[in-house]
């Protein structure tokens, strides 16, 4: 029997069951659930003006020179917002209001070629430091999060889903159970550098008595108070300090929050940690991630 070809989707029909699908995301991880949001809204921004929006290939292919020529997003980035628009599409399809998904058909952003976040020198690493006013709960707690991203190299969502008892005392130091991205429970374990264990042993005791499953990393701000920090909040965070310190000096894409991060992996490099040890200081899978990150320290 042949499927009923489906009624032409309206911009009304789309935003109401773009309605649906964000509630829908309500089941999945917070983290999740925001990165889908928000590169999804560029989307339904973008097809607002797209009267002649026949849902075809091309039409895919014409939002993603938008996004490159017009947004000036990266190669990654735009995979990453082609994936939400196809999973989005699949949505629709599973309500009847598309026949197949041509985001399916059009490729992402180019391959990796180059780090799209850059390290920062120790030098901006010290002024981002001084950058953070060690007067509040908030500083401390921002101080705690850069010292355990440049320090021990953690990841936004390894922060973020921290609580404080993965907190650890062994033969004098601290350890630290960690959920990473893609990771359904915390099964590695990192030993937290001397200044790192200082910085949130300060910040711990200024936030005063706190359960065990409590978040690590909290917000502070007066609607939100007790509640996770997100992983928005924490870039808004290491943004504002970056940009006070003077660090990002006209880069503001490519110096962002992931750029701590991959400040510890260079540093770490440059002392002459070869592949495995990178790989799992850093929980990297790949051999070719590493790869990368040596490649761009060869000069």
């Amino acid at each position: 029997m042949k499927t009923p070809t489906p009624h032409p989707l309206t911009l009304q029909r789309l935003l109401i069951l773009h309605s649906d699908y964000v509630n829908d995301l309500h089941r999945r991880p917070p983290e999740t659930r925001g990165t889908y949001e928000r590169t999804l809204r560029e989307f339904m921004r973008w097809v607002r003006n797209e009267p002649e929006m026949a849902y075809t290939v091309r039409d895919i292919e014409r939002y993603k020179r938008h996004l490159l020529s017009k947004r000036k997003l990266s190669p990654v980035s735009v995979t990453m917002y082609l994936s939400s628009v196809r999973k989005f599409f699949d949505f629709l399809m599973k309500k009847g209001a598309l026949a197949d998904n041509p985001a399916r058909a059009v490729k992402g952003g180019s391959p990796h070629v180059s780090l799209t976040r850059k390290s920062i020198s120790h030098q901006e690493v010290l002024a981002l430091l001084q950058a953070i006013e060690r007067s509040d709960e908030i500083g401390y707690r921002d101080y705690a999060v850069v010292k355990l991203m440049v320090g021990c190299g953690l990841s936004e969502i390894e922060l973020i889903r921290a609580d404080i008892g993965d907190l650890k005392r062994k033969r004098g130091s601290t350890l630290i159970a960690l959920q990473g991205k893609g990771m359904k429970a915390k099964e590695m374990v990192v030993t937290l550098s001397h200044d790192a264990q200082e910085a949130l042993k300060s910040y711990l005791l200024y936030r005063g008595s706190a359960k065990d499953s409590e978040p690590l990393f909290m917000s502070a701000g007066n609607r939100t108070r007790g509640q996770r920090m997100t992983s928005r909040g924490l870039r808004e965070r290491i943004n504002f300090y970056l940009t006070k310190a003077g660090v990002k000096n006209g880069e503001a894409r490519r110096i962002t929050a992931l750029s701590l991060r991959n400040t510890a992996i260079t540093m770490m490099i440059r002392q002459g940690a070869d592949t495995e040890e990178i790989k799992k200081r850093f929980r990297i899978v790949k051999d070719a991630t590493v790869k990368l990150y040596q490649s761009m320290n060869n000069d």
